[in-house]
């Protein structure tokens, strides 16, 4: 490969492409299928009304509503895969475009299903359940509906609060807009003396420069103009939380929070939980905070120089091919069985490895139902790429061994989980590279880049989860919501999250104005309980073996088919505890410990 230009998709061996042809071999089937999705779904039409008359006219349209759903899947994920290629190719834009139109046609006429099941009594559906057997199947399904039945609205006002729903998705777009199209960041001079427009995909690698002066003018050219749109900026994401709020009034919950959590029903204990338990191991954090301000060797350590590595990057070149084997070593804990299937990806076209003009940047796993799980990379020969690579395989082989153990109706599994299984792999890998190097230089690289997961994981999510938390306790108790306040609610935070090392410029109080996240509302702890989650059984598998492994690979398998926090403590990891986070930030701790005699 050429270090200088960027291929084009033609000029990358066969090898090193994934088979998307496993899922069309041609495109004549993939239209075939985009007819029958919309022959199905005018069929599925003739049920509405009369799902509470049988058991068999229940079973059926649960039926034709999963097949319906899994074509509209390989449709929708082949086009997408597709394009993601190259992005320039315009018959793969406009495939991507149909299949997103179709996709929402489908969806509109499958959607009297739900509301028509939650108005069936609860003693009928229990009836039916007894009288067909094969509706058996659906009876996790059936528990989930009822569970929050006390929260569905009646027809007619669920319809209304559906209407509403590009009104109460203003928020967020008035900020995508703001954020990704009108706000500019000017310029700075780079590490050269050059010219350098900052933007927001160049901003992490300057605040990464080892030039303090080019960290410094990056942070506060950015921030500036967050400063300056502060305003606008602060009455979207307010009425971001009201509109949260007002969902959760009108679904008769007790607060935004509650709402949010009910849907997957995570008890109200593991947010405060999380809050409570990284808040009591914020020593570790100092100390690792100390130890970069030492290591950079700067007389002040300003919110600019918390990004910056601390020890230099490893400038070794690993080829793919060493990159999969280093892998296929640091996951051998997890067994014979797992490291076949991952030898199954690697061979069999999971993967589309090398960058090309046009690909799609950054790296994923996905497919469908029917479908391999395929990994997009664009691979560079860096250590990182194979930690990614290790990642993205680990997301892939949970979708896989869910997919071969679960029925169509639980064959995905849910946010508060999807991390688990990449960032075990990750653990693992790394638990495998720092046991197995002599080198001082490479162990303290691997060493930061694990704490630095830590922190951007566990700790800084942790402080999000904690802003959004007040900000909408405040709103819910009836005060406002201004920039002054916002400011000071965040720089209270992040004094206490980085505790006494660490200057608080003044911009970072502005920081809240850029996090995209924040009109997710409490999404971002689902990070933190996910990494805790996966450090807990990254070091069960390690220290346990067979046991630990057996309990992991069968919550891979199990997909959806219960609420996340049982499959999770069938695992092994109760995270209705606090003891899963406490490990894993006691293995910070240890991280920590150990680098600082490794630098003395």
């Amino acid at each position: 490969m050429s270090e200088n230009k960027i291929q084009k998709r033609d000029e990358i061996s066969e090898e090193f492409k994934w088979k998307l042809e496993r899922m069309y071999s041609d495109e004549e089937l993939w239209k075939k299928d985009i007819a029958l999705v919309r022959e199905m779904s005018e069929k599925i039409l003739e049920y509405a009304g009369k799902l509470g008359e049988s058991a068999n006219d229940l079973l059926e349209v649960l039926r034709l509503e999963d097949e319906i759903s899994k074509k509209m899947e390989n449709v929708f994920v082949y086009a997408r895969m597709r394009k993601d290629e190259d992005n320039t190719v315009a018959k793969y834009q406009a495939m991507t475009d149909q299949a997103q139109s179709i996709a929402v046609e489908v969806q509109s006429k499958l959607s009297f299903i739900i509301p028509e099941i939650t108005n069936i009594e609860e003693e009928k559906i229990k009836k039916f359940l007894d009288e067909n057997k094969d509706l058996k199947l659906y009876t996790f399904f059936f528990e989930e509906l009822m569970r929050q039945k006390e929260h569905i609205l009646s027809h007619k006002e669920e319809q209304l609060l559906a209407q509403m729903g590009e009104i109460a998705a203003a928020p967020k777009n008035i900020f995508g807009m703001i954020n990704n199209a009108d706000i500019k960041f000017g310029s700075i001079k780079d590490e050269d003396g050059k010219e350098i427009e900052v933007t927001k995909g160049r901003y992490t690698k300057l605040l990464k420069s080892s030039d303090r002066r080019v960290r410094k003018d990056a942070f506060e050219t950015l921030y500036k103009s967050y400063e300056d749109q502060k305003n606008t900026i602060c009455s979207t994401l307010a009425a971001s939380v009201k509109k949260d709020v007002f969902y959760a009034k009108v679904r008769k919950y007790n607060s935004a929070l509650e709402a949010s959590l009910d849907s997957d029903n995570i008890p109200m204990s593991v947010y405060d939980n999380l809050i409570e338990t990284v808040e009591s191991h914020l020593d570790s954090m100092y100390k690792y905070v100390a130890l970069r301000k030492k290591a950079l060797g700067v007389e002040e350590l300003h919110m600019y120089d918390i990004h910056t590595p601390i020890v230099e990057e490893l400038k070794v070149e690993i080829s793919y091919a060493d990159a999969k084997e280093e892998v296929k070593k640091g996951l051998a804990p997890l067994g014979k069985e797992y490291i076949e299937i991952l030898e199954k990806g690697f061979n069999e076209g999971w993967i589309d490895v090398y960058e090309n003009e046009g690909k799609t940047s950054g790296a994923y796993s996905f497919g469908t139902y029917e479908s391999d799980p395929y990994v997009l990379l664009n691979y560079q020969n860096t250590t990182n790429d194979v930690f990614t690579l290790a990642h993205e395989m680990g997301h892939s082989l949970h979708s896989y061994y869910t997919h071969k153990n679960q029925p169509y109706a639980y064959g995905s599994y849910t946010i508060f989980v999807a991390e688990v299984a990449s960032t075990v792999n990750e653990a693992l890998l790394i638990e495998y590279m720092l046991k197995n190097t002599t080198d001082k230089k490479k162990k303290l690289y691997l060493m930061n880049h694990y704490l630095e997961q830590f922190r951007g994981t566990i700790y800084r999510q942790t402080m999000f989860a904690k802003f959004e938390k007040i900000i909408h306790e405040k709103v819910e108790q009836g005060e406002a919501l201004t920039p002054d306040v916002m400011d000071e609610i965040y720089l209270d935070l992040n004094r206490k999250y980085y505790g006494p090392d660490v200057v608080l410029d003044d911009s970072i109080k502005t920081e809240w104005a850029r996090i995209p996240h924040f009109y997710n509302a409490f999404y971002v702890y689902k990070y933190a309980t996910g990494y805790s989650a996966a450090i807990s059984l990254s070091q069960q598998i390690i220290k346990e073996g067979d046991e630990a492994i057996k309990r992991y690979i069968n919550f891979l398998k199990g997909g959806g088919s219960d609420y996340p926090i049982n499959l999770l403590k069938g695992a092994g990891v109760d995270m209705t505890t606090t003891k899963p986070i406490h490990n894993a930030l006691n293995v910070f701790k240890e991280l920590v410990d150990e680098m600082e005699k490794l630098m003395e």
